[in-house]
């Protein structure tokens, strides 16, 4: 099976400059814990619920006025459409990374590989390997 086909499709990004009380919006309305940053048609990073709570909210700083770039994760690791599902099970649990922005071949980014999209497309011994490996304590 290709990640094509587990993927979650329709993604959509911010700027960097996009406040991170937008982003919040946006992820409440698609019910969703990670937004993708772009800028210059390039994925600079990525915006999770955690990382508005440990690098906004935790450090008193003031939503009104931080922006993705002030908290989104940097050095983003992506996978291909057509890349071999297993293959990036297996690269996601060894990196411990529960979402995966999901590039085609003319590098564009067009879905999210997550773990829910893994519970209904991968065996159960699969994900739940998958699973534990991200759920294990730092």
């Amino acid at each position: 099976m290709k990640v094509s086909e587990a993927m979650h499709q329709g993604v959509e990004w911010c700027a960097p400059d996009t406040t991170v009380r937008d982003i919040a919006l946006l992820m409440r309305e698609k019910d969703v814990g990670a937004v993708p940053i772009g800028e210059n048609d390039r994925l600079v990073g990525m915006v999770t619920d955690r990382d508005i709570v440990t690098r906004g909210v935790a450090r008193g700083r003031d939503l009104d006025k931080l922006i993705a770039r002030d908290v989104m994760t940097e050095g983003i690791i992506y996978c291909h459409a057509e890349d071999n599902l297993d293959d990036v099970i297996h690269f996601m649990e060894e990196k411990k990374i529960r979402r995966l922005p999901v590039i085609s071949r003319e590098k564009r980014m067009v879905g999210i590989l997550s773990l829910g999209d893994l519970s209904h497309a991968a065996s159960r011994d699969l994900s739940g390997e998958l699973i534990q490996a991200v759920s294990a304590h730092h």
